[in-house]
This record gives structure tokens, sequence and C-alpha cells, in this order.
């Protein structure tokens, strides 16, 4: 403690070092046990000096999930140190700030990414709990984020109890979150939430991204997967997007950001959005995008035997004159999952490559049929799925998938061709093999 007393980059970075404040004040009866006057006072002025230096420094952090580690010792200090009750003042404050700042009016955050739900709550909610044990007023507003946030969760989390793989998303479960999601009271009375569409009927659920890219602030972690979509069936994922590579490598994050690696469409095999190659500028920013565009014409639709909805996005208008529509359906009086998919070309005479992809859950298999406009998606040994295509061939395609700690191999169904002047729809659908 004392040879580390002093600045040093690489332990006194202000992950680290709220990390270490943190922990070393949860664990105070433990490390100052039987320890001696000396020891105790150098602690605990340990302790202060780390977090002197995380307020001083707070201002120039701009990762908001650093930041909220740095508020959450920052706050904690001034609740156990009675001497250092202003620390619990700045915290409390810089802690609206940032909330308002990163969240949306549903308690979304704007990085669109659903595993920053779960890293928040736990903080938030960890904040919450020591401002109560230490008999303080809690904020309002940190009530109704921690409410928001919870209400978010709910709205998204899968058959399986994880996050969605959309915006840097991966595999990730809800922990200990889902002791207070079971005493929570869900109000979804959205239709959509931070631009996720879900759709659920009996045994059948469905997430799909109609939104649009975020801030380039808040971008770091985008994938670029417009209408890309994830499908499960009695409890098993059966369509995915690819997951989040970045925490197996920085070539893995880049690839698992590419359009071609979410299920949705892409044109002469590019993504829809490009990203920051300043490396000035991903240095605050992290790989922030260098582009937008607008999704439009939402609506959903529940009646006539169908549950859903469509939604368009023009991502691929400016550089190659087209526009893209996505339906996607429950039929509830046939069980089965059907997608529309529209390709509006707005300019003539240009030459497009479509590919639409439709990502396999990589513990499942799937195999091209001879009628070569379908394929069999095998869930085990007695069960499985048709995928077919009307008036197209389809390819079964080997992939990869990033969800997990390491790229695992995977299948992928595609559909693909040529288009130059004219407007093309495609009809597909997923239904049980009888």
């Amino acid at each position: 403690m004392i040879k580390n007393s002093k600045y040093k980059k690489k332990i006194w970075g202000t992950s680290t070092l709220s990390e270490r404040v943190i922990s070393w004040i949860l664990n105070l009866d433990i490390i100052q046990n039987n320890s001696t006057f000396d020891f105790k006072k150098n602690f605990l002025n340990c302790i202060i000096t780390q977090t002197n230096h995380l307020k001083k420094n707070i201002k120039f952090e701009k990762d908001v999930t650093k930041k909220i580690e740095i508020l959450t010792a920052i706050i904690l200090t001034g609740v156990v140190f009675k001497e250092y009750e202003e620390n619990f003042n700045i915290g409390i404050k810089e802690l609206e700030i940032l909330i308002k700042d990163f969240f949306d009016d549903d308690g979304f955050p704007l990085s669109r990414n659903p595993n920053d739900l779960i890293f928040f709550s736990r903080y938030l909610l960890f904040c919450k709990e020591i401002i109560k044990d230490s008999q303080k007023y809690v904020p309002e507003f940190l009530e109704n984020i921690i409410e928001k946030i919870l209400n978010c969760i709910d709205y998204i989390k899968t058959p399986n109890d994880q996050m969605p793989l959309f915006n840097g998303s991966t595999s990730l479960g809800l922990g200990q979150i889902q002791k207070y999601l079971n005493d929570f009271k869900s109000d979804n009375k959205n239709s959509k939430i931070g631009g996720l569409f879900r759709i659920k009927h009996k045994k059948s659920f469905l997430l799909i991204d109609t939104g649009r890219p975020p801030q380039k602030k808040f971008s770091k972690s985008y994938q670029s997967g417009p209408l890309s979509f994830e499908y499960f069936l009695d409890g098993m994922k059966i369509i995915t997007n690819s997951g989040f590579g970045n925490h197996i490598s920085k070539k893995a994050g880049l690839l698992s950001r590419l359009t071609a690696c979410q299920s949705t469409l892409t044109i002469n095999e590019t993504s829809i959005t490009k990203f920051e190659k300043n490396e000035m500028i991903n240095k605050v920013f992290g790989g922030s995008i260098k582009n937008s565009f607008k999704s439009f014409d939402f609506s959903s639709k529940n009646e006539s035997g169908l549950i859903g909805c469509s939604a368009s996005n023009n991502g691929y208008e400016k550089k190659f004159g087209c526009t893209h529509k996505r339906e996607i359906y429950m039929d509830k009086d046939n069980n089965c999952l059907k997608g529309i998919d529209h390709i509006f070309k707005t300019k003539d005479g240009y030459p497009i490559r479509y590919a639409f992809r439709f990502h396999i859950n990589p513990e499942l298999s799937a195999v091209k049929t001879m009628s070569g406009n379908s394929a069999l998606i095998q869930i085990s040994k007695n069960k499985s799925l048709l995928f077919s295509v009307n008036d197209e061939h389809l390819e079964v395609e080997k992939s990869i998938f990033f969800g997990e700690k390491k790229i695992i191999d995977s299948y992928c169904i595609t559909i693909s061709g040529n288009l130059v002047n004219k407007n093309k729809i495609f009809n597909w659908e997923i239904r049980k093999n009888i």
C-alpha cells in the first residue's frame, strides 16, 4: 500500500482505482481486523487520497461506464466517512447529470447497448442500498431511473433470461438483477423500448431493431444491423445476431460490428455504418461510427391472426440508391413466423448485390433441402424447423459467433442475388417441420 501510494498510471487508472476503493471500504472490517493503529491510519489516508484523485479527474473522463464506477466510489466514501460527507453531495449531483445525459425518457441507454442496462443497474442499485443503509434520503431521480431500467430489462430479456445480442451485447445473464425483477411489477405500455420492438405469442418470442444509430460519442459498441432480429421458439434461440467480439480481441470486435454479422440485409457486402479510423477521435470516444441513417415508417399490427410490425431505413440509399423495409409477423393461426422484405430502388441504373442473412444459434445445425428454396434447422433428434423462401434459392453457409468468450463456428442461411432497376419483394417463413 505504501509502495504504491503515489500516482502510477498502470494502477491508478480511474476504473481500477474506483473498484479498489469500493472493495477496500466494503472489506474494512476484515482488512483492519487485529491491525496496528499506524496501519489503520495509513489505510484510511490511502482511501481518501485515491478518492481525491478520482474527484479531480472525473471531469476528464469521457467513458460513461467508468464515470458510474467513479461516482459510486465517491458516494460510498461520503456515506462511510462522516468528515467527508461532501463527497456524497458531489457524487449525487454528478450522478444526476450523468443519468440525464446517458438515458432516454424510457430509461434505455443512448448507446443502445442492452448490456449497459445490466452494468448500470448494478451500480445504481448498489448506490440506493448504501444510501438506505446509512439512513439518508434516496434521491427521487435515483428511484425513478432504477424503476425505468428494470422495466427496460423486463421488456427485452429473452426467454433464457439473457440480454439479446444487439449493439454491443454479449450472452450476458441477469445474475443478481433477477431478484429485483422478481419483486418488480412491470408496466410495459410502450410499443418499443430503446429502438427494440418485442413480439410475443404463446411460446414464440422475437425482438427486432427498428432504431437508428446512437450519437457518435455513444457509438463505440454499435453494431450495424438495422432491422436485424432474434427469434426464440419454446425457449430456444433459433435466429441470432453475432454478438459483440470486443472482449475476444480487437479484430473480433471490428468483425462483429459489420452488417454481415447481423440477421438483416447487406448490399454489395458493405456495412451500413462506417467506423471511425482517426486514432485521436477513437481515443476519446472509442471505436465510434462516422455516419448515421434514418429509420422510419414504423407500425405495429395485432389483427387478422397476425402480430408483428414493419419498419424501414435508408442506410443504403445514399451510396446504392435503395431503401429496405422489413415486415415480420407471427401467424397465430398457422403457428409460424412470416417475413416480408422489400428493397426499393430510388435510383435506376445502379446494379447491386443483395444478401439477406439469417444467423443460426451455434447450438443448432442447418442443412439445405433438395428443393433449393428451403433449409432444415435441426433443434433436436426429433424436432426441426423449416425455413423457406418463395421464388428464391438459398444457401446454408458457415459463419462465426462472437457472443461467448471465444469465437464459435455456426451456420447462416443466406438469400442473395443481383438487382438493377426494379423493386423486389422477398417472402420467407419459419415453421415447424411436420
